[in-house]
């Protein structure tokens, strides 16, 4: 037995079971949702274990909606419509969204709004006064970065478009930044609103070119500041290392040189973050290079306009358009192709994915010149995804996709009024959102996640969400409590997906439970739940 299932079992006997309850999965069933007496699972038949497995990589956790909607549809036309859903949200998400109060206007405003106040503060005749004020605009940056939290948690848990949302994650964690780095708690919201998430379903070298313009990527690897008598080569070498090619030398057969960091250093010079709200001054010649939008600036004033060579291709003195140049031959260089598509298997197939299903999908991503899209479909529709249901590499749920399934279970219907206790669980179980502070990004891998610690708080956390309302009913910041409701994780999506998947051991455990909560909080730790 491995080191997390023994762990998880440990978790199981903190609660002596005094009884065993032959019938606890029927009386389980008179508390759960009415719907699930009206209908039976075996009057529309409970998703086979391939298809759960499936479903759960999909998305980030089966639903009752999701269960329908892939019996209604099939894998093929589910996985079509999932790619080609919109970003827009559903009206009730659209409005818990709305709601949110600091994420109200654009980046430029509250970059400004953060400059003005700290003028005044500097103003301020009095020293406790000043550093009150300080620390109350820290606060706001903290959370502005929160309620970017629970956006991203909102349509993670009740959005239909569930492959977005998920490839909306991957791609944050991809082109990674720390929220609390410098000025960047103030861009955040708008990268992951308009830099990443439109874009997460469409041509990966789109994504890539945005990400090069989005004050936040360049204000926190530092090219703000870089040019041409100054060059910084800190995001050029992420820019090749973690978000196109992969380490040189490495899997990916990329084969880079320092050379061609710096070289691409140069091509980033002058693209930075325009702070001051005007434009800089800038000679007859110089003006029409401009490029200013939003926070964003390419400031030629800054800018090696020198011609440059990258991967053996030359990149003419234009300005601008040299990213775009640059962002091609990066994008369709093959290695690219093979760091994306591990990359992506890794996180959704196995931690070692198959070396023919990788091959096949970095072959679509070259020849859909990095459709994202077509690559997923490849990736989805492979029959080595549904060979990974009994290989002993089964995909092990990240903290992310384990609070986030254990949510759609417990949950499922019923839309929580407060999302800071699933924050703090994040943050406990080390998975805080935009808390990474090296650029590469939250591992995938198991290893990084199956620590016995780790399946101590995974048990803990499971206990308070399967306990009783857990705080999510008390009412945010800004939106009204709502009823206080004891989650239901018996119920229809269980009966339909989970109950078959379960072994003999963890049976046994929860016919030993007492109480719904305690059967609740073994099934939500138990070591099947632990995986896809």
């Amino acid at each position: 037995m491995s080191p997390w299932r023994q762990t998880i079992h440990a978790g199981v006997r903190i609660h002596p079971l005094r009884r065993v309850l032959a019938t606890l999965l029927a009386a389980a069933s008179i508390v759960s949702l009415a719907s699930c007496a009206l209908q039976s699972p075996a009057a529309s038949g409970p998703l086979s274990a391939a298809d759960l497995h499936w479903l759960n990589t999909v998305s980030f956790g089966a639903d009752q909606a999701s269960i329908a909607r892939l019996r209604e549809l099939g894998r093929k036309r589910f996985l079509e419509e999932q790619l080609r859903m919109p970003a827009t949200d559903p009206p009730d998400v659209a409005a818990a969204i709305a709601a949110l109060p600091n994420l109200q206007g654009t980046a430029v405003d509250r970059v400004r709004a953060a400059r003005d106040e700290r003028q005044r503060i500097a103003g301020l005749p009095d020293e406790m006064a000043k550093q009150q004020a300080r620390q109350a605009l820290n606060q706001q940056g903290r959370q502005t970065i929160a309620d970017t939290g629970r956006r991203h948690l909102q349509r993670a848990l009740y959005s239909p478009a569930q492959l977005r949302e998920q490839m909306t994650w991957f791609w944050m964690n991809h082109f990674s930044v720390y929220g609390y780095k410098g000025q960047v708690r103030w861009s955040l919201p708008d990268y992951e609103e308009n830099t990443i998430r439109p874009r997460a379903l469409g041509k990966f070298g789109d994504l890539v070119l945005a990400t090069v313009t989005a004050p936040a990527m360049l204000e926190y690897l530092d090219n703000a500041q870089s040019s041409a008598n100054r060059v910084n080569e800190n995001y050029a070498r992420e820019l090749m290392e973690l978000h196109t090619l992969g380490v040189s030398g490495g899997p990916s057969g990329s084969r880079y040189t320092q050379q061609d960091v710096q070289e691409l250093a140069r091509v980033l010079t002058g693209f930075g973050v325009n702070l001051r709200g005007e434009p800089p001054r800038l000679g007859p010649a110089r003006a029409a290079a401009y490029r200013s939008e939003g926070l964003f600036e390419f400031n030629p004033n800054r800018h090696d306009f020198g011609a440059k060579t990258l991967l053996g291709q030359r990149i003419e003195p234009t300005g601008f358009d040299e990213a775009a140049r640059a962002v091609a031959i990066l994008t369709r260089d093959p290695a690219t192709a093979r760091f994306i598509s591990a990359k992506l298997a890794a996180y959704f197939v196995a931690d070692n994915p198959p070396a023919a299903l990788v091959d096949r999908m970095a072959a679509t991503f070259t020849r859909t010149d990095g459709d994202i899209s077509a690559v997923l479909t490849t990736m989805f529709l492979s029959p080595e995804l549904d060979r990974m249901l009994d290989a002993p590499g089964r995909k092990f749920r990240d903290p992310m996709a384990f609070v986030m399934a254990s949510m759609r279970l417990a949950y499922d219907g019923r839309t929580v009024s407060n999302l800071r206790p699933v924050l703090n669980w994040l943050n406990q179980l080390g998975e805080p959102l935009y808390g990474h502070v090296t650029p590469d990004g939250y591992p995938a891998a198991e290893g990084a996640w199956a620590s016995s610690g780790q399946m101590v708080k995974r048990f803990e956390i499971a206990r308070a969400m399967g306990s009783g309302p857990a705080g999510l009913f008390a009412g945010d910041a800004n939106v009204p409590p709502g009823p206080a409701r004891f989650p239901v994780v018996a119920g229809k999506a269980y009966y339909d997906t989970v109950e078959r998947t379960l072994g003999a051991q963890t049976r046994a455990s929860l016919a030993q439970a007492e109480t719904q909560a305690e059967w609740n909080t073994l099934l939500l730790s138990s070591p099947e739940w632990m995986q896809r």
